[in-house]
């Protein structure tokens, strides 16, 4: 069965032209379907576009397991993407762990399954159907846990294998992008449960912030979320470029001279002890053990080493000596290279 061709509304049209931007220049691009409105919309403009621009477009349909009758609602995603032309569409039934809670573990599986379908087609991307809406969801679901810039600047539109085409669009388009094509959505229940943070904040949070403080919170907190990932990549890579300049390897790891981080702004000096222990050890601090760190030149009173996951950092000589576990970070010299 193929679907009849809809009418060009303001909605499918906003959808069309989301999609149109975000489209690479070749290869085989798949949409992750759920059957939910957001993404059988994105997968309606796809089909639509992808021929268009050369593509070859298909789906992808995680099965959860998570709720009686997942297996029927994975099926029936499936038949609408094929039946818009979507092709290869494939269904990846997943084992949902418990580490995280379950909206983390849910997210695990679901991106391992993704990440699997486009290794075996060959696929250049996976589009996302997250909207305007869940952007501004994810931005104060950050806010409120003190996760820093990194939760506040959301989700990014382009992010490696995944593409999100539709953060600049509403909720309520997708929904009615649908109507309009006469397209049926699954309404997932869980979309409705309050035991989840994220449908608490979409099904009262949002609301009365809108109710308090005027309309245009989700698009307020959106463009939030685009400065800020706008400030961060700036800072990441002045970061990055004073990092080659100042990091000396040692034989156990690292080092940094204090007294250039102590002329740096917090925020990029905080930002270099992150970048150097990730690069080097592959661990990504917090803020708290990031700060512990920095205290080391902004508090220097003697303190000595600091035991963090794989590492020890400590002050010696006018240098922070970051060192791989077991060994002596205070006593490891700076390896210079000519």
């Amino acid at each position: 069965m193929t679907l009849p061709r809809p009418r060009l509304t303001p909605a499918i049209a906003d959808l069309r032209r989301a999609v149109r931007t975000s489209l690479p220049s070749d290869g085989l691009v798949l949409v992750a379907l759920s059957g939910g409105p957001d993404s059988l919309a994105l997968a309606a403009a796809v089909a639509f576009e992808a021929p268009r621009a050369g593509l070859r477009a298909g789906a992808v349909v995680v099965d959860h397991g998570l709720q009686p009758g997942s297996k029927d609602a994975a099926a029936r995603a499936a038949a609408n993407a094929t039946a818009l032309g979507l092709d290869p569409v494939v269904v990846k039934a997943v084992a949902v762990g418990t580490d995280g809670g379950p909206e983390a573990a849910a997210r695990t599986a679901r991106y391992a399954a993704l990440e699997s379908a486009a290794a075996e087609l060959g696929a250049v991307a996976v589009l996302l159907g997250h909207t305007l809406d869940d952007q501004a969801e994810t931005v104060l679901l950050g806010l409120a846990r003190g996760s820093g810039a990194g939760s506040l600047q959301g989700m990014a539109a382009v992010n490696g294998l995944y593409v999100r085409p539709l953060l600049g669009i509403r909720r309520v388009t997708t929904v009615q992008a649908c109507a309009d094509a006469e397209l049926e959505p699954w309404l997932d229940p869980q979309n409705d449960d309050g035991a989840y943070s994220r449908v608490r904040v979409r099904r009262r949070v949002l609301p009365v912030l809108a109710e308090e403080l005027g309309p245009g919170i989700p698009e307020a907190l959106a463009r939030t979320a685009e400065q800020l990932r706008e400030d961060s990549e700036a800072l990441d890579h002045f970061a990055e470029e004073i990092a080659e300049d100042l990091a000396e390897h040692t034989e156990a790891g690292i080092s940094l001279p204090v007294r250039s981080l102590e002329v740096q702004p917090a925020a990029l000096r905080q930002r270099l002890i992150r970048l150097v222990v990730a690069s080097e050890f592959h661990v990504s601090l917090s803020r708290a053990q990031t700060l512990e760190v920095a205290r080391l030149v902004t508090d220097w009173h003697g303190q000595g080493p600091i035991d963090l996951p794989g590492f020890t950092a400590a002050r010696s000589g006018g240098w922070i000596r970051l060192a791989a576990a077991g060994t002596d970070a205070a006593s490891a010299e700076p390896v210079f290279t000519p």
